[in-house]
């Protein structure tokens, strides 16, 4: 056997597991398409990530938190949710208890750079980059992995950490619920002439989806959602029309605003694994779930997905059993869908709701918004999934057991 564990894709997931299992004991591969340059110093793109308190209790297990740098990570203390050009809006506010924010905005080529520079201090794994993977199979003795180059690799147990069109998760014949949304969100940074005192707007106008995420001074990014087919109309449109067009939509809350760098877009599809692993197999990432940005989850479920795994491998070491073993790839199943499958299918039913313009969908936003205010369990339920340190079959067993 070449290697105890393979993975393929250097994402941050794919990074984060090896990570986790820093301490296993075992001879681990890392198999990417892209440059080691490229992976220790990643362009920006635009995106920024809304970070949950179990992300950053990950981040600072594994050391990458650290290397963030806390100049370049923006608490969110208070989120606004407003439809349409109705003045009544959905609140949160960080509780007076302790908590330090309801979550924490890093731009993803930060994040990317700072789980790469602490996957660099492992001592257990092998990085093969542009390497590109051409077949991969298992069988009850191993996994294969053959690449474009000619080579193959053997392992204990394969991980596909290849993005949410995973070409690795077909080939094993695992299928998956993809939902295209039809729309394309464009990204891209905003000064303003105001403070947004560490507040985030998600905006349901008509026709599209604005969200402002406050970064580090007096800069939010910018994540307009708009039917595909209007994406390039908003991508040509002059800086100052742009600047007009976002200062107008968000009623002049956060004063002037000017548009700082370039705009990115990226096509929104929605991915559900239908199961997570099979025979010495298993999907960690958005090749698990990839999900619509609205609800911020999405790279918040790649992190805790890994750590359900590691955990389980790790576990399964202490105790002398076969870390590939069926019965422990069931369990990382059973309990990442728990996390994963409600999440993602009530995201992209919220999409449905808040992007459909007919008069029914409207009346029954506005009355959604003034539930959730006025109906403390729904709110403290939004609140605690972006707040709570433990994975989500954690946070249910106190409901469960009663």
């Amino acid at each position: 056997m070449d290697y105890d564990i393979a993975i393929i894709g250097a994402g941050p997931a794919g990074l984060s597991f090896a990570c986790s299992l820093r301490d296993s004991g075992l001879n681990i591969a890392i198999i990417e398409k892209l440059s080691r340059k490229e992976l220790a110093d990643p362009p920006v793109d635009g995106r920024d990530i809304a970070l949950t308190h179990l992300s950053r209790k990950l981040m600072q297990q594994h050391g990458s938190w650290q290397q963030v740098g806390d100049e370049n990570i923006s608490p969110i203390q208070r989120a606004e949710v407003i439809d349409g050009d109705s003045p009544y809006t959905l609140s949160f506010n960080t509780p007076d208890d302790g908590t330090d924010a309801l979550g924490f905005l890093i731009s993803n080529h930060l994040i990317r750079k700072a789980i790469y520079k602490q996957f660099e201090t492992l001592q257990n794994v092998t990085l093969m980059d542009q390497q590109e993977v051409t077949s991969v199979n298992t069988d009850d003795d191993c996994g294969t992995v053959k690449l474009a180059s000619g080579e193959s690799l053997t392992a204990s147990l394969i991980i596909a950490a290849d993005t949410r069109f995973s070409s690795t998760r077909r080939q094993m014949g695992i299928s998956a619920d993809s939902h295209d949304f039809g729309r394309t969100a464009i990204v891209g940074w905003m000064e303003h002439q105001l403070s947004h005192e560490h507040t985030a707007f998600e905006c349901f106008h008509y026709g599209r989806t604005l969200a402002i995420l406050p970064m580090p001074g007096n800069i939010s990014s910018a994540v307009i959602t708009v039917p595909s087919n209007q994406a390039s109309d908003v991508l040509s449109m002059s800086e100052e029309a742009f600047n007009a067009d976002i200062e107008q939509r968000l009623h002049g809350r956060l004063g002037k605003m000017k548009q700082i760098g370039k705009r990115h877009s990226y096509p929104l599809v929605g991915v559900h694994a239908n199961q997570f692993a099979t025979r010495r197999f298993a999907l960690i990432g958005d090749a698990a779930v990839g999900m619509h940005p609205v609800t911020a989850h999405g790279f918040n479920l790649g992190l805790s997905g890994q750590d359900l795994l590691a955990t389980e491998i790790l576990t399964a070491i202490s105790k002398g059993i076969d870390f590939w073993s069926p019965a422990l790839l069931k369990r990382y199943q059973h309990n990442h869908m728990i996390a994963t499958r409600p999440l993602y299918h009530g995201t992209n039913a919220i999409v449905g709701l808040f992007t459909n313009d007919s008069l029914p969908a409207t009346i029954l936003r506005k009355a959604a918004l003034r539930l959730s205010n006025n109906f403390p369990p729904v709110k403290w339920a939004i609140q605690q999934k972006l707040m709570t340190k433990n994975h989500l079959k954690n946070f249910l067993t106190p409901f469960i057991s009663k």
